[in-house]
């Protein structure tokens, strides 16, 4: 019999690890098959809240952020696509030439979009712009903090472009995503990725598949027993 737990995740759309954990989380669940059925949820934690809005470029960020030299903050980023190959995404840009600067963004407007989709569709449309806004960011590299191409994004996975907007716009919206953000300081989420499971179980950081699978069989088990 199929048992079901809920997934909520706290990331951020620039946060290739975040894309990481979710490669190595869905290869779990595929594992999973049968086993375990999950309904993720995706919560709003910003890296950046005070990125201003003309970005910054990626290499220049990760130097400057973590006090790196760039040929250091090459050297992460290498390490990270090395990582995403595992799980089976990619970070690497697809589009045409000549490939636009990889940038990072501010992004508490992508969050409103997420929050009010999840709200307004239920989780699984919430994934599919998730994973629309990864691929956006890291594949074809468009500017994400800007709310034109947030809404192109959600036509694209078949949003309602003005509903969309009015989201955008909405400050109560700004408030929701304050309080998911509060709601991970008081869980003590200091990165991401970050995945509570079944509402108290918390696995913190990208993990590898097998780890993932590991976990959710020992909170499906615990969840049974205490049902």
């Amino acid at each position: 019999m199929t048992q079901t737990l809920t997934i909520d995740i706290w990331s951020d759309v620039m946060c290739p690890w975040c894309l990481v954990g979710w490669g190595g989380l869905r290869q779990a669940l595929d594992q999973l098959d049968g086993e375990i059925d999950a309904q993720l949820r995706w919560h709003a934690f910003e890296l950046n809240p005070d990125m201003p809005e003309e970005g910054e470029e990626r290499t220049a960020h990760i130097a400057r952020k973590y006090g790196r030299t760039m040929e250091q903050s090459r050297g992460v980023q290498d390490q990270m696509r090395e990582a995403a190959q595992r799980a089976s995404v990619s970070l690497d840009y697809e589009g045409g030439e000549p490939a636009p600067d990889a940038m990072m963004w501010n992004t508490l407007a992508a969050h409103k979009l997420l929050t009010w989709t999840l709200e307004e569709h239920g989780p699984e449309k919430q994934t599919e712009l998730k994973l629309a806004l990864f691929h956006a960011h890291f594949n074809q590299r468009r500017r994400i903090g800007e709310h034109a191409v947030l809404l192109d994004i959600a036509e694209e996975v078949g949003l309602d472009r003005e509903a969309a907007q009015a989201a955008l716009e909405s400050e109560e919206y700004t408030a929701k995503v304050r309080a998911e953000e509060r709601a991970a300081y008081e869980m003590n989420i200091t990165g991401v990725p970050a995945m509570v499971v079944a509402g108290k179980f918390l696995i913190p950081g990208a993990q590898p598949a097998e780890a993932y699978a590991d976990t959710l069989r020992r909170v499906a088990e615990k969840v049974a027993d205490a049902g």
